[in-house]
């Protein structure tokens, strides 16, 4: 029996052509969460970043790969903090190496600088572009758990050849994400399990990007979406149609949840 349902975003529950949650996959959700399913967000994104999810019932946010995770209400479950000495390598590699580095906190993203790419990646997602500030004088506020380098898979594996304790999970060609090493969805997801008794078999998650396969291969049913990058295929148990197509409504209804 499924108990807990792990939803990703972008490519997910927000469609990249509406940049809208299909009213399919919030009908259903409700449905499920009615039946007392529990609903996680588990996203690349910031918790302050989740405006058009407001009306999806949620309990909890795997938010920033793992790296932050809240209770709908703002109680922090685990938080998992960027160590000043990789920042500063960052920020050394983005001068040597000129790419840009962004910094995804709760009142935003901010960037060192802003290039075709920075304006790209914002596109993807119907987000204004990023604020360029002082990253060092950002950083000291002590709430960073997640670093974004605006690079292609080449530059991210020479980048992240010199940053050993850090991994990056992309669900973009252009840009990736940055965490600790060992923290990912699948940890944030094991870390909400802990807190509410749950069986990884009890779980259903769904994902899209290279972000999710460690979520969908820890799911008791991972479920990519059609049209997921091949990773997440692969780690999938079952393939839906695409967010356009309703396909959490169908993946839903396929295993009997609603």
């Amino acid at each position: 029996m499924i108990r807990a349902l792990f939803l990703d975003v972008d490519g997910t529950l927000i469609s990249f052509r509406t940049h809208e949650v299909p009213a399919s996959a919030l009908e259903a959700l409700h449905r499920a969460h009615a039946r007392g399913v529990r609903l996680f967000i588990a996203t690349g994104r910031a918790v302050g970043d989740l405006a058009g999810l407001e009306e999806i019932p949620y309990d909890g946010v795997v938010a920033l790969n793992g790296a932050d995770c809240l209770m709908r209400d703002g109680e922090v479950v685990a938080r998992h903090l960027i160590p000043r000495a990789e920042f500063e390598q960052a920020m050394a590699l983005s001068a040597e190496l000129d790419f840009p580095v962004g910094l995804e906190l709760n009142d935003g993203i901010f960037v060192n600088r802003v290039t075709p790419v920075v304006e790209e990646v914002a596109r993807l997602v119907a987000h204004p572009v990023p604020e360029v500030v002082d990253l060092r004088r950002l950083f000291d506020r002590g709430d960073c758990c997640q670093m974004c380098f605006y690079v292609d898979p080449e530059l991210e594996r020479r980048v992240m050849a010199r940053l050993p304790s850090m991994v990056a999970t992309r669900w973009c060609p252009i840009f990736t994400d940055v965490n600790l090493r060992g923290i990912d969805k699948a940890t944030g997801m094991a870390e909400f399990a802990e807190r509410f008794g749950l069986g990884a078999a009890e779980t259903m998650a769904f994902g899209d990007g290279g972000n999710d396969v460690p979520m969908l291969r820890a799911a008791g049913i991972g479920v990519a979406m059609g049209g997921a990058c091949d990773e997440a295929l692969r780690a999938a148990d079952w393939v839906t149609a695409t967010v356009d197509d309703d396909g959490i409504r169908r993946a839903l209804e396929h295993f009997g949840v609603i």
